[in-house]
Order: structure tokens, then C-alpha cells, then sequence
């Protein structure tokens, strides 16, 4: 049997054709492991050329963990989380490093709850509580969709390379709590935060309006230990042992709803980040690496209020009217 052979041009076409293909493609990474410091490692491990050029040259990097709760330690961002995101870009960096998260209880408890307090000896970073911080505004939509500002930590707005340290939950509001959301809702400043929450349809909206605001440079989504059902703070446990991240928030964010049993089209945020053209949401124009998708994707129970929160699309014609810009 006799086989056809490119010529050699022609393959160096081939293969740069395969790398220009791919490079209109997000890259997110898959990994499982045996414990979260590792699991979380290894997915930056994967993706770890991309991280080291988008990080160069940055002065200011903020890290944003999830403390949604300052005592529960499923529903926030697991310090060995954090640990790991360390041990990754500090290599890479002379820029100042940050952790920064604005809690809906005390942020400086949660600090000292989820064992934070001693990444400042042992790193050498700064620890904020963004309700504390100075502000920026931005407008967002009430239940009418008129405007009305926001106040948005100065901090997070000023810094040049933000990272999402998020954990994989359901949600009372948007079906699913990933990386984005943890971005956006996380730097509002109290009493400011409760204010997203104008109905299932703006605060989709809204959530898109700010992370447009303040976009993810690299998007960490932990989901060693995920939340399913009553989200983001009372759900129940669901152990999955894997870890997900990428440069493009929208498509870490599909990928992991993907994973979870849910249409990333039908969570309303991730919708319009990709519709809007913050990143992609398609997942079958996504580059995944690491593990297969398939082999670690489980049904999560959503919350309770499933039905009422896919009540989020508006009319096309009122859409086209809105200013979507921050």
C-alpha cells in the first residue's frame, strides 16, 4: 500500500494554518487532581506561555477571590486556591500583587476564617477590603432599565491585570456563579452591591455592563469542591476534583456551566459577554486542553428558583435601545 506525502512546504502551510485556526480560538484548560493546591497548579500549568506573555509588564495585578460568605468555606475561594495562582505569576512579575475582595459579610474575617492573613508574610502581598476602598462609578439598569450609578473599587479599576479566583456554584439569581460574576458583583462597594439586583432580566445586564468595565485578564474557576442547589451560599456540596482556566473569562465560564449540565446561552451574562464581544461563548469554537470535557461533566441540581431565573431575555427592540456601555 503506497501513501500520499506532502511536500515539505506544503506541511509548514498546513501547520500554520492549524496555529493561525486556533489562535482565533480561546484556549481553556481542564485538570483534575487528588488535591485543589495541585488540581489548580496543574490548570495553570497548562496554559502557562499564555499567562507569562499576557502578564508581562504589568505593574499593578490584582488576585479576587469569592467570599460571598466570610464563614463557609464551600462557598468561598479555598486559600489553596490562591496559593497556587501565587506560586504561578510571582515568577512571571515585579508588578505589585494584590488580593482583593469586597465580602457581603467582613471581608478581613473571611481573611482570617479562610486562612489569608498569612499569605502576607509568606508572598509578601497586600490584602484589601474593596468596601473599604475609594470608587469609581459606573451606570447600571434598575427593574425599568433606567440608569443609576454604582460605586466600583478604585482599586480593582486601576489595577492592570486582574485575576478571577472564582469557585464553581449555582446561583439565586443568574443560574451560575463563575468567574465573571465573581469579577463584577465582588468590586461593587457597599451598600452598593445589593443594588445589581433589579430583576432576573437587568441584572444579566448588568453583570455584562461592568465586566465590560472591568475586564478579567485570566480567569480561575475552582471546582475541587463545587455548590450545587441553593447557591451560592447554602447549596450542597459536589466534589469534582477538577479546575479550570483561561485568558477569556466568557469562555472559562462556558465551559464551566457546560461542565455543570447547563447551556451557557441560557445563563443571561455569559450571553451577552459573548454576544456583545467580550469573549467567546461557543463552546464548540473553543480550544479545550487538558482533560475531555465529557469525562468530568455532571448534572448540577440548580437552585430552586431555576424556572424564574431563564426569565431573563428582553425584546430584541428594547435591547437595541439600551446604552450598554458602563
Amino acid at each position: 500500500m503506497s501513501f500520499f506525502k506532502f511536500p515539505k512546504r506544503i506541511k509548514l502551510y498546513l501547520n500554520l494554518s492549524r496555529r493561525l485556526i486556533d489562535m482565533d480560538r480561546p484556549v481553556v484548560a481542564v485538570s483534575k487532581g487528588a488535591n485543589r493546591y495541585d488540581t489548580v497548579r496543574k490548570v495553570l500549568e497548562l496554559i502557562y506561555d499564555d499567562i507569562a506573555e499576557s502578564i508581562k509588564g504589568k505593574r499593578k495585578i490584582l488576585i479576587k477571590p469569592n467570599f460571598v460568605s466570610d464563614s463557609i468555606q464551600l462557598a468561598a475561594t479555598h486559600v489553596d486556591a490562591v496559593k497556587a495562582i501565587l506560586d504561578t505569576i510571582t515568577p512571571l512579575t515585579t508588578g505589585e500583587v494584590l488580593i482583593g475582595e469586597g465580602s457581603y459579610g467582613d471581608t478581613f474575617k473571611g481573611f482570617r476564617n479562610f486562612g489569608y492573613l498569612k499569605l502576607r508574610s509568606e508572598y509578601g502581598v497586600e490584602l484589601i477590603d474593596l468596601n473599604s476602598d475609594e470608587y469609581v462609578e459606573v451606570s447600571i439598569f434598575d427593574g425599568k432599565f433606567r440608569e443609576f450609578p454604582i460605586r466600583i473599587s478604585k482599586t480593582v479599576y486601576e489595577s492592570d491585570y486582574r485575576i478571577s479566583a472564582a469557585v464553581m456554584k449555582t446561583h439565586d439569581f443568574v443560574i451560575a456563579t463563575l468567574s465573571i460574576k465573581n469579577m463584577a458583583v465582588g468590586s461593587i462597594i457597599k451598600p452598593f452591591k445589593s443594588r445589581i439586583h433589579q430583576g432576573y432580566p437587568a441584572i444579566n445586564l448588568n453583570i455584562y455592563k461592568i465586566a465590560k468595565f472591568i475586564p478579567i485578564h485570566l480567569a480561575v474557576v475552582d471546582a475541587f469542591k463545587a455548590m450545587e442547589g441553593d447557591g451560592p451560599v447554602w447549596g450542597s456540596e459536589v466534589s469534582m476534583g477538577v479546575a479550570l482556566a483561561g485568558l477569556d473569562p466568557v469562555a472559562v465560564d462556558s465551559v464551566a456551566a457546560y461542565i455543570m449540565g447547563f447551556d451557557p446561552m441560557n445563563i443571561g451574562y455569559i450571553y451577552y459577554c459573548h454576544k456583545f464581544g467580550l469573549g467567546n461563548a461557543n463552546i464548540e469554537n473553543i480550544k479545550i486542553i487538558g482533560e475531555n470535557i465529557e469525562t468530568v461533566k455532571r448534572r448540577f441540581k440548580p437552585h430552586r428558583s431555576i424556572d424564574k431565573q431563564l426569565n431573563w431575555r428582553i425584546p430584541q427592540e428594547l435591547l437595541s435601545q439600551l446604552d450598554l456601555d458602563p
